[in-house]
């Protein structure tokens, strides 16, 4: 049993949680909906991002680091996802503040559908878990490593981020997390805003044409 476990998955999943737990831009992507549309609003999100960091841990599983010799598709993948991380911004940046009665009724919440393709596109449009992934896969992991071994290690990681991006969204949307911000959520949603723009802004600066 203990053959599908590699000796180095210590180092592996400590160094992919460290990661995980950094605030980037998925985690202000769920928490900006989460703590205006409540856990319901949001957990989709956190599958599409999951299901998008599994999209990578597959590809470096498979051992397609020749992508890394690929420049034009690291190019066109950073200039779309600075563009949806600025787009996504810029929507959270027109936030209007909720009045009493628009906290206390029931909101239109977003779709399952408009949710996973959010949490999807912010995972698969950040090159960085590419890189991230390929490194912890190949240098961790090794070149002896076995196929088994390397299930083992995708399945965890993929579940790790799916039960922390759940965890965190269901933390943040709870109701008297939500009703302590009350008229202050479209500040935290603008706050969210400007750090996904200066991401945005921050990967247009590093693209290399």
């Amino acid at each position: 049993m203990f053959d599908i476990i590699p000796s180095t998955f210590a180092a592996l999943a400590l160094a992919h949680f460290l990661a995980l737990v950094s605030p980037g831009q998925d985690f202000f992507l769920i928490s900006g909906h989460a703590i205006r549309h409540g856990f319901i609003g949001s957990r989709f999100i956190c599958v599409g991002v999951a299901l998008g960091n599994g999209v990578y841990i597959l590809v470096a599983a498979l051992g397609w680091n020749s992508i890394r010799t690929m420049p034009q598709v690291f190019t066109v993948v950073e200039v779309l996802g600075a563009g949806y991380l600025l787009w996504v911004g810029w929507h959270l940046l027109k936030s209007k503040a909720l009045s009493s009665f628009e906290m206390d009724k029931n909101p239109v919440l977003p779709s399952a559908i408009k949710q996973l393709l959010l949490g999807l596109n912010s995972a698969l449009l950040n090159p960085k878990n590419a890189l991230f992934y390929m490194s912890l896969m190949t240098v961790l992991l090794g070149s002896e490593v076995t196929v088994s071994q390397q299930v083992f290690c995708s399945v965890w990681m993929f579940l790790i981020v799916l039960v922390w991006d759940l965890v965190l969204a269901l933390c943040v949307g709870m109701k008297h997390v939500r009703h302590s911000f009350h008229t202050k959520i479209h500040y935290f949603e603008r706050m969210s805003g400007l750090v996904l723009i200066s991401f945005g802004l921050g990967l247009f600066a590093n693209i290399r044409l």
